[in-house]
């Protein structure tokens, strides 16, 4: 889902890693597995790309099961 929003907001994955002042590689681990990460990362991640209450909530579920 992450990958979707930053597509759908047009941001590269080296912007986002500078913009939470990250390596671009740490940022590709994270896309790809955002469960290996903070809350504090995901939080400023979620502000970033602007993921709608409903889809955080929608991609919790899915990570519960």
């Amino acid at each position: 889902m992450i990958k979707e929003y930053r597509i759908k907001n047009g941001y590269t994955q080296e912007k986002i890693a500078e913009l939470l002042d990250i390596s671009p590689r740490h940022y590709q681990r994270i896309e790809k597995d955002y469960n290996n990460t903070t809350i504090k990362m995901l939080i400023k991640i979620i502000e970033i790309l602007k993921i709608s209450d409903s889809d955080i909530i929608k991609m919790l579920k899915k990570n519960d099961k």
